[in-house]
């Protein structure tokens, strides 16, 4: 008998959700009664409610997010309208702030806030042997976190071989960068080290070789990231030819020498390194309460390009408050010239619950009502230029990050990154009114258009750029082979050397 479903909806079916299998493995004796079921974005609400209703159950749980909560609110609505006895709980950090506003807490019968494990076990007790709470609205308990039953165990066979697995050896962030939920928390609390080793050994022995880690601030505590840096070397120096890979988030002005030691012997493939510097503006980055020496972590970020095979994805955010689109532009220039394989250039988002709606007024955000509330005018940039910039971070995706235009890259951006892509940028979209649907070989054609028509840089040749455009076009079929028999989880790395400025 099923009494108790938890359920989400995932962006992508290679996903998994690491707070399903914590809410499971803590369910204590109702345990054996319940079942977790993964939903993939885009899937008819029709068929979400049929297959969560086809289990009967008493308790359907709900883990609600950003990228989730639209759909959600429909099945949501869909399901009291099917079948009104069933309770429905959420829970997720989308409801765990400013509740009063949202659709789908009026909906649902009972919203959890914070964690869960605790409390959805004590909530689902209440409705199923009753006496039932009488607070619709319920603060999740804490607890200690080594107290908390495992999620690991509840990977399947069918994650481990084709899912990457999310695992945590911190909770929380002692950081207070507005824009970012993390702020709330009080600081990062770490999990025990053996225990989560053992946890990481169980899995790597059942086959588990990709691992993400979601700690915050994975290199706050050296002495943990080292222990852990250290078991999956050690798995890597016994199956070389199985190797695992991770991925970790880094603090970017905190790199002392035992972990640069570590870091710089994990081989090509098997290490990716997410580095929030978000912007390098210092009166910015005082407003939003971000500490960061911007010296240190342009040498780590230069040390860990040029002494490691990791493969760096670095992290921009337009339109914070204070930030013009020319001190976005000179941000984006200086981490350019670092060379990360990855620059993903974000827009603010007011996360719900997060301090930077304080600025609002001062700064004259505007945010979109709905997710992922993403800024659309700042008293500094205009809709029509945030709009652009949007379009430059989809096409930056396709160009650069992408790895397809190795060769050709450096004669795109020039002296004059930001500019030059923008140009591009601006022109691509007239040209096409799109920024979707395009396969690499109709975009290498776009790209050889575009910058064939302009002034050839001082130094060059129009040969030499003709060269690199026919080299990319060449390759783009054998890459296709390549991708096509390379792993999964070693495809995005596959091109280690790109966006490189020394072709």
């Amino acid at each position: 008998m099923t009494a108790i479903v938890l359920a989400t909806i995932n962006t992508r079916h290679a996903n998994s959700s690491l707070a399903l299998r914590c809410l499971l493995a803590n369910l204590g004796d109702w345990q054996p009664q319940a079942r977790l079921i993964e939903f993939v974005s885009g899937t008819r609400i029709e068929s979400m409610a049929e297959a969560l209703l086809a289990e009967s159950p008493r308790i359907i749980g709900l883990s609600v997010y950003i990228w989730n909560v639209d759909e959600t609110t429909r099945l949501v609505g869909m399901l009291k309208a099917l079948a009104p006895g069933v309770r429905i709980v959420i829970g997720g950090p989308e409801v765990s702030h400013e509740p009063d506003r949202q659709p789908i807490v009026a909906l649902a019968d009972f919203l959890i806030t914070g964690p869960g494990e605790i409390s959805l076990r004590k909530l689902c007790g209440q409705l199923l042997d009753g006496p039932p709470p009488l607070m619709k609205r319920i603060t999740g308990e804490s607890g200690d976190p080594d107290a908390l039953c495992s999620p690991y165990p509840w990977y399947t066979a069918d994650d481990i071989a084709h899912r990457t697995l999310y695992v945590e050896a911190s909770r929380g962030c002692p950081f207070k960068c507005e824009f970012c939920l993390s702020s709330l928390d009080k600081t990062a609390v770490p999990f025990d080290t053996e225990r989560f080793l053992g946890e990481l050994d169980a899995l790597h022995r059942r086959g588990a070789r990709q691992f993400k880690f979601i700690d915050r601030t994975f290199n706050l505590k050296v002495a943990t990231s080292v222990a852990i840096l250290d078991f999956l070397l050690a798995r890597i120096a016994a199956s070389p030819d199985d190797p695992v890979f991770a991925h970790f988030e880094l603090v970017p002005d905190h790199l002392p020498a035992a972990l640069r030691d570590r870091l710089a012997a994990f081989p090509p493939g098997c290490l990716q390194l997410e580095i929030g510097i978000q912007t390098w503006d210092p009166d910015v980055q005082r407003l939003i309460s971000r500490r960061q020496d911007n010296d240190k972590a342009e040498a780590n970020l230069r040390w860990l390009r040029e002494a490691t095979n990791a493969h760096l994805h670095v992290d921009l955010i337009a339109g914070l408050p204070g930030e013009d689109l020319e001190r976005f532009a000179a941000g984006f220039d200086r981490l350019w010239a670092l060379r990360p394989h990855e620059i993903q250039v974000g827009v603010l988002k007011r996360l719900r619950g997060t301090p930077i709606i304080r600025h609002t007024d001062a700064y004259d955000l505007r945010f979109n009502p709905s997710p992922p509330y993403n800024v659309l005018a700042t008293d500094r940039i205009t809709f029509a230029d945030m709009q652009r910039v949007v379009r430059f971070a989809r096409y930056w995706d396709l160009v650069a990050n992408a790895g397809r235009f190795t060769r050709t890259l450096p004669w795109l951006l020039g002296q004059a990154p930001f500019a030059r892509f923008m140009a591009f940028s601006d022109w691509l979209y007239a040209r096409t009114d799109s920024t979707y649907r395009f396969a690499a070989p109709r975009l290498h054609r776009l790209l050889a258009d575009w910058l064939l028509a302009q002034p050839v840089p001082p130094g060059a040749t129009a040969a030499q750029i003709e060269r690199a455009l026919a080299d990319d076009g060449d390759t783009l079929g054998a890459r296709r082979q390549r991708d096509a028999a390379t792993p999964r989880r070693q495809q995005r790395f596959a091109h280690a050397d790109a966006p490189g400025i020394s072709s």
